[in-house]
């Protein structure tokens, strides 16, 4: 997947640090995260940390590829805000109020994967046997409802929805409140996938989180999408705030550096990756998975 990063990142480690060379090393690395997809900013990041880490090592105490590999590690760890990481099931199944459910609001621009993303959680929260209902409030989208009641459908799994150009915020509250009286434990809120220029999609995701108050603000980004995916995680996270992200099509020809930028821009960590179409087929984000797949795996 991340093949070309492993092999500009092998060149790099080869090169043997001293005082002399480790500005080329440095420029090197930052020159190979942004052929793989890396956001300038973020790569400046991962840069910097390593280089402040470098700083005052006796580098001749260590083997120099493995200390190099070891110190960018660290610096990837910081961006991907692993300290941050959750157990998505376990917030839901240990919520401080059992008596009502846990919220999850969905945000993502169409074309993301979205819908599919909802429908993968579902599935998930099924297996673990955690209750849920949906709520259709992306009621701009033509098509939007008819897709998700299909995946409600072979999931076998309550969806709540109105017409069209109905409110949105309305419809959410309306599957809480049906959630309540189920004691159904999770209620996911679908949104409308308008681009984050649009005014009224800002102020609309505003009004739902406003009156339902959800537990969990979740973006679903696209890896292939490029500096795009970047553009949405920064507006999204700045007007309504985002608690942390789902990467999909991590099974396409990706690199990787989106996820890398999405931790970073929203300060929040990744706790899903999608990697096919099926229903099963999310799986939990790993760190240590994720920077081997990146940087290769350590020496022994």
């Amino acid at each position: 997947m991340f093949s070309k990063l492993r092999k500009g990142l092998s060149s790099v480690l080869k090169v043997t640090l001293n005082d002399k060379n480790m500005d080329k090393v440095l420029t090197d690395l930052k020159l190979t995260l942004l052929k793989n997809d890396v956001a300038v900013f973020a790569a400046e990041k991962i840069v910097e940390e390593t280089k402040e880490l470098l700083v005052g090592t006796e580098v001749g105490a260590f083997s120099k590829k493995n200390l190099l590999r070891t110190t960018v590690e660290k610096a990837i760890y910081t961006l991907l805000n692993v300290e941050n990481q959750f157990d998505l099931i376990d917030k839901i199944k240990n919520r401080l109020n059992p008596r009502k459910p846990f919220v999850i609001m969905v945000l993502g621009v169409n074309g993301t994967g979205k819908t599919t993303t909802i429908a993968k959680l579902v599935k998930l929260l099924k297996k673990k046997e955690i209750s849920v209902v949906v709520a259709a409030a992306d009621t701009f989208r033509a098509g939007a409802i008819e897709q998700l009641s299909q995946h409600m459908k072979n999931l076998n799994t309550k969806l709540i929805k109105q017409k069209y150009k109905a409110d949105p915020a309305s419809v959410a509250y309306d599957a809480i409140d049906h959630a309540i009286a189920k004691k159904i434990q999770t209620v996911i809120i679908d949104t409308s996938g308008r681009q984050v220029t649009n005014f009224n999609l800002i102020e609309e995701l505003k009004k739902i989180k406003r009156i339902n108050d959800p537990d969990l603000i979740l973006f679903i980004g696209d890896s292939l999408a490029g500096n795009d995916v970047l553009f949405q995680a920064e507006k999204f996270n700045e007007a309504v705030g985002i608690d942390a992200s789902i990467i999909t099509k991590l099974d396409a020809d990706a690199k990787g550096g989106a996820a890398l930028s999405i931790a970073y821009i929203t300060k929040k960590p990744i706790i899903y990756i999608g990697v096919g179409q099926g229903y099963d087929d999310l799986i939990p984000f790993d760190p240590d998975w994720f920077i081997e797949k990146l940087i290769g795996k350590k020496s022994k």
